[in-house]
C-alpha cells in the first residue's frame, strides 16, 4: 500500500528537522542547500495535506 499524502508530509516534516539539528551549515533563518531542499520538499506536501484537508471540509 502506497505511503498516504500525511505520511508523506510527516516523514518529510521530520526529515526537514533531523538535518537542521544536526548540520552545522544551517540556521533559523538561513539553510544549507540540502536544507532547503529538505525544507522546500516538506512545504510541498504541507500545503498539499492542508489544501486536501480543505477540500474535504468543503
Amino acid at each position: 500500500m502506497a505511503e498516504s499524502l500525511y505520511d508523506r508530509y510527516m516523514k518529510a516534516a521530520a526529515a526537514s528537522r533531523a538535518h537542521g539539528e544536526t548540520c552545522e551549515g544551517c540556521l533559523p533563518d538561513a539553510r544549507c542547500d540540502t536544507g532547503q531542499g529538505l525544507y522546500k520538499s516538506f512545504a510541498r506536501l504541507q500545503d498539499a495535506y492542508l489544501a486536501q484537508q480543505k477540500k474535504r471540509r468543503g
